[in-house]
């Protein structure tokens, strides 16, 4: 689907100021010439420049095609259940992590979208345990994010 670039920039410009919006209110630190707004209100102006700019071009370019228009792969089947197995899994992940953990969830997730791109059964197993591994090893260990282990708290290491 393609939409107009000035869509985009008017999300943008409305991601920056609601950021701008919320740093308003950090606190300065003493004795420092720089806060906790600083890095955050960047990066707000940042967007708010970017979205500007893709409003202003997507209005330069509104003579030439439509706000909207779809894409063939909307009406492909195949692409159309790939869409639906992502959107799936990531409601699967947000309901069911906490209870079946991020081992089980993940490798679940994977197999389907591997399968959904139409990738052998015995790959998608395998890459999934692999992928599954991995990032666990880069956020829980690495990153020392806070993983679910749900149902394999028991064996949690």
């Amino acid at each position: 689907m393609k939409i107009n670039d000035a869509f985009w920039g008017v999300l943008l410009m409305a991601l920056g100021a609601a950021v701008l919006w919320a740093v308003r209110g950090y606190p300065n630190i003493p004795g420092q010439p720089v806060g906790p707004a600083l890095f955050p209100g960047l990066i707000a102006v940042g967007l708010c420049a970017g979205g500007a700019l893709l409003v202003w071009q997507g209005w330069r370019d509104r003579a030439h095609g439509p706000w909207l228009e779809w894409e063939d792969w909307v009406r492909s089947p195949r692409h159309t259940k790939a869409l639906v197995a992502l959107l799936g899994s990531v409601l699967f992940y947000i309901v069911l992590s906490d209870e079946l953990g991020f081992f089980i969830t993940s490798f679940l997730m994977l197999v389907t979208l591997f399968r959904s791109l139409q990738v052998a059964w015995g790959r998608s197993v395998f890459w999934a345990v692999v992928a599954t591994l991995v990032v666990h090893f880069a956020f829980y260990k690495l990153l020392r994010v806070p993983l679910p282990w749900g149902i394999l708290t028991p064996l949690a290491w």
